[in-house]
Parts: structure tokens; sequence; C-alpha cells
């Protein structure tokens, strides 16, 4: 293997984890904005009440998302041995 090849596969797995937390940081993201914006225009001050909305909202994107990054990490796990084993073999 050479010094390429992990600079490459570290940017591949580093790109990888970035697109899969995306969706649940975004959907946290949104749903943060909302509470706050609620809770401006309310004067309403409850910590409860940004932190469940997002915890249920990052629920939700998993659920929804979870699929698709599942498929995602196994095929970045049978690339990586696929090629480990034409390096072995």
């Amino acid at each position: 293997m050479s010094a390429e090849f992990v600079i490459q596969l570290a940017g591949q797995a580093v790109y990888l984890v970035l697109k899969a937390s995306a969706p649940m940081l975004l959907a946290g993201l949104v749903i943060g904005l909302l509470v706050s914006v609620f809770q401006a225009t309310t004067q309403i001050q409850e910590q409860t009440l940004a932190f469940v909305p997002k915890i249920i909202g990052v629920l939700v994107a998993m659920l929804l998302f979870g699929p698709w990054i599942l498929t995602s990490l196994v095929d970045f796990t049978f690339n990586i041995l696929n090629n480990l084993h034409k390096y072995i073999g």
C-alpha cells in the first residue's frame, strides 16, 4: 500500500462520515433554528423546549436515512476489503 492510497482512503472515509451525518445534523439545525425563533417571539425560555424537538427530529432523520447510510457504509467497507485483497493477493 502506498502513501497515496492511504491518504485517498482517509479522504474518502472523512467524506463518507460527513455525508452520513449530514441528514441528522441538518435536521437538528433546522429544528433548533425554528425553536429559537419560536422562543424569541413568545419569550418562552424553557430549555427542554429546545432539546426535546431536536432529539425527535434527529431520530426521525435516522429512521428515514438509516437504510441509505447503512448501504453507504457497507459499500465503503466492501471497497476497502476488495482493495485490500488486491494488495495482499
